[in-house]
């Protein structure tokens, strides 16, 4: 093939070495092809693209960014045809796989995931606004600013290929309505920045433990705020609500550094880019997965929900747009695309192992490592087994029940136990941990403990439903339940 006789001629050229190896690099979600050239001493990334102007972009943006020292690729060599050219080789370990293998490690978002997010956005305002001085915004392509034509397409790409082929139904008059209130709104932010416009977790290289970027072809002017809600809501890489808080605050105390901003008038354009990204990266999902039949496109249907449920069900969701919302809201619960959250969808639920015991057999003991989780003593409620007609009865029959509701004493107690280990729980979805241990204490272990872990098991699995998946263990009773 002609193209690949161009990148073993543009390597031979600047190496004065032969190609060894050509080893094709897996695409994502482009049409450029990259590739692994090996010579006997040297190496580089070779990318063959029929869309010359964007690689017009691409490469007048890179060697500006390099030339600030900027952590990107040098440009090595161009070939004639404006179509082939050669980068220096950053490595294979994107920020997201680096976050999936130490994710799988500690089964938790990771410290040193958080500080790689935080290095990244460290080197964020320097693209944004440190090079946006004197770059030349007349290479963007296809537009020179994330304007109002710029934001239609975005959305008429959802429209068309997630919401229409998702066959989920809407009023079109009603959500273009919505949208042109969007867009004005939108376009009300500052936007005089360099916009990176796909600034994710897959297009930052980690090499030598610092992050490094790729894949900025598409920038344009544009908001602050755009890049930093698609790097916070970049699906696959599904980071929990409590670390976007702690990554947006950081990358505002950087910020700071560069320029003075109303931090609640930029909060509250910020949400409403979520939005707008959002929306774009499940018209790619469409595009890819349901017109063109790319099933880990697909893969990434779960995660965009998700992120919706926590947008919709906060205070994220901008005001003045109802029926958008409701249409978004109509994606949570669709039937359609319940089946792929179902085949796709690998969030594990957070395991509660819910223990009653007896103090006088000793405490029970955590299995899973973390040490974690809350023991509750219920010897302050008044005993049952004190009286003889409940020596054969224990915490589940209905006559202890009924004792131990009288007065108020027990629900009490356990309402006031409920409280802390819910704020636990919300916790720990939000940073998906993997394992809570809750246990209740009694004298002999055979009422008022399990009354209290009958009665809690009950309350979480309503309150929480298939987002926890609770093991009911009574450990000094005869029969335990599986």
């Amino acid at each position: 093939m002609k193209n690949k006789q161009n990148l073993h001629s543009v390597f031979e050229n600047w190496s004065g070495e032969k190609t060894t190896q050509l080893i094709i690099i897996p695409q994502s979600g482009s049409y450029r092809e990259y590739y692994r050239i090996i010579g006997d001493q040297k190496k580089a990334i070779g990318v063959y693209n029929e869309d010359i102007k964007e690689n017009k972009a691409f490469l007048s943006f890179t060697k500006h960014f390099y030339s600030l020292g900027l952590p990107v690729p040098e440009v090595l060599s161009e070939h004639a045809d404006g179509k082939t050219y050669l980068l220096s080789d950053l490595g294979d370990e994107a920020l997201f796989d680096f976050l999936h293998k130490k994710r799988s490690q500690v089964g938790v978002f990771p410290g040193s995931a958080i500080k790689a997010y935080k290095d990244a956005l460290i080197e964020l305002p320097k693209f944004q606004i440190l090079a946006s001085q004197k770059l030349d915004y007349s290479v963007c392509y296809p537009r020179s600013a994330f304007d109002k034509q710029s934001m239609i397409w975005d959305l008429s790409y959802f429209k068309y290929y997630f919401l229409k082929l998702a066959k989920i139904p809407f009023d079109e008059q009603l959500l273009e309505d919505d949208f042109a209130r969007f867009i004005s709104f939108l376009l009300e932010a500052d936007s005089n920045y360099f916009l990176y416009r796909d600034f994710q977790s897959k297009n930052i290289m980690m090499l030598d433990g610092k992050p490094h970027f790729i894949d900025y072809q598409g920038g344009r002017k544009g908001a602050l705020q755009y890049d930093v809600a698609s790097l916070l809501y970049d699906s696959k890489a599904n980071i929990p609500a409590d670390i976007k808080d702690i990554l947006l605050d950081h990358y505002l105390a950087v910020l700071g550094n560069y320029i003075a901003f109303d931090k609640n008038k930029w909060l509250e354009f910020y949400r409403a880019f979520v939005l707008i990204r959002l929306m774009q990266a499940m018209g790619a999902y469409g595009f890819r997965g349901f017109y063109e039949r790319k099933t880990q496109f697909l893969k990434s249907i779960p995660y965009a929900l998700k992120q919706l449920d926590n947008i919709i069900n906060s205070d994220l969701f901008p005001p003045g747009f109802p029926y958008m919302e409701s249409v978004l809201r109509s994606l949570t619960s669709s039937k359609q695309l319940l089946k792929y959250r179902q085949e796709f969808n690998t969030l594990v639920p957070l395991q509660i192992d819910l223990l009653s015991f007896s103090y006088h057999k000793g405490l029970p003991v955590e299995n899973h490592g973390h040490g974690g989780g809350f023991i509750f003593d219920c010897r302050g409620i008044h005993n049952p087994g004190r009286y003889e007609r409940f020596a054969n009865k224990n915490g589940k029959d209905k006559e202890v029940h009924e004792f131990l509701k009288t007065g108020g004493e027990a629900d009490e107690f356990l309402n006031n136990s409920i409280q802390l280990v819910e704020q636990t729980i919300d916790k720990y979805l939000n940073r998906e941990f993997k394992h809570l241990q809750i246990a209740f204490g009694c004298t002999g272990g055979q009422h008022r403990s399990v009354y209290c872990a009958e009665q809690m098991a009950d309350i979480l699995l309503e309150k929480y439903e298939d987002r926890v998946q609770i093991n009911l263990i009574h450990r000094e009773l005869e029969e335990i339940p599986s």
